[in-house]
């Protein structure tokens, strides 16, 4: 949780540390941010160690009510005849495979996002009050209480729609061209084609991470814009109208994978750090 706590302030762009300076890989003098460990530390001075705890409640059961969630939609839904992809199998069987594998694990995803979303949202805006030293939210009931009557059910559902964009691509690219890797890149004559397979795909989920992080980073953002927490007014955003307001904002700025990096983060051109008191 100390991870997803730092990351995300680092989203919302809250940057209370000054750069320091190092050298890049050329040996040029460059502005570099804090990195997560400065970060942590930072975190533990203002707040004590129970600071990186924030938002540890509904985030647990967030999680819980996900797998809760995917294993009952499995249930009631069961994919017949789930085989795996096998090498004696056709392109087009394979494919065909792949596809139904997919779409069955992209409806579990897109189920259990919904049920866990509006605890997510609870657990993004406990977090964000440490840029601002709100008690806004301080336990889940009470924040239940307070969306609902404050911005109605709508409330419990910022920020969905990017994230389940997010999900969607991320589960048919990864899987996709995996299939396609291991199908026409992996020679079967080769000693290691197995092994090599079998981290296949998890080596594209890596790299469709960091392509589908924008979504990820959209749908955080907009789940604390404008809910009456200091990270979510300017001067740190706008009070976005959409999500696409927020992405086509974050494009122009270049911040489309902000806190995407919690080690080497080399400070923006124009302003090395976000303002704070």
């Amino acid at each position: 949780h100390r991870d997803l706590l730092t990351g995300f302030l680092l989203q919302v762009g809250h940057e209370p540390l000054p750069p320091t300076v190092g050298r890049n890989v050329l040996g040029r003098k460059v502005l570099y941010l804090p990195g997560f460990f400065t970060y942590a530390r930072h975190i533990v001075e203002v707040d004590g160690k129970r600071g990186l705890f924030r938002g540890l409640t509904p985030r647990l059961i967030s999680s819980t009510l996900s797998t809760i969630t995917r294993g009952s939609v499995k249930k009631a839904f069961p994919l017949e005849d789930m085989e795996h992809v096998s090498n004696k199998d056709d392109v087009k069987t394979s494919l065909r495979k792949v596809v139904k594998e997919t779409s069955h694990e992209m409806m579990m995803q897109c189920v259990s996002r919904v049920v866990s979303h509006p605890l997510h949202v609870i657990s993004m805006r406990c977090m964000v009050q440490f840029v601002g030293r709100e008690v806004k939210y301080s336990g889940v009931f009470s924040a239940i209480g307070r969306i609902f009557k404050e911005e109605g059910i709508l409330g419990f559902f910022v920020g969905l729609v990017p994230h389940v964009l997010g999900d969607v691509i991320f589960l048919w690219c990864c899987n996709l061209l995996a299939h396609f890797i291991n199908t026409y890149a992996v020679d079967d004559n080769f000693s290691q084609a197995s092994v090599i397979r079998s981290y296949t795909k998890f080596v594209m989920g890596i790299a469709v991470s960091m392509l589908t992080y924008p979504f990820l980073l959209v749908g955080d953002l907009m789940a604390v814009n404008n809910c009456g927490l200091r990270a979510g007014l300017p001067p740190y955003a706008p009070v976005f109208t959409s999500w696409i307001h927020c992405w086509r904002y974050l494009s122009a700025q270049g911040q489309l994978f902000r806190g995407s990096s919690l080690l080497f983060r080399r400070a923006p051109v124009p302003a090395a750090c976000f303002p704070v008191d």
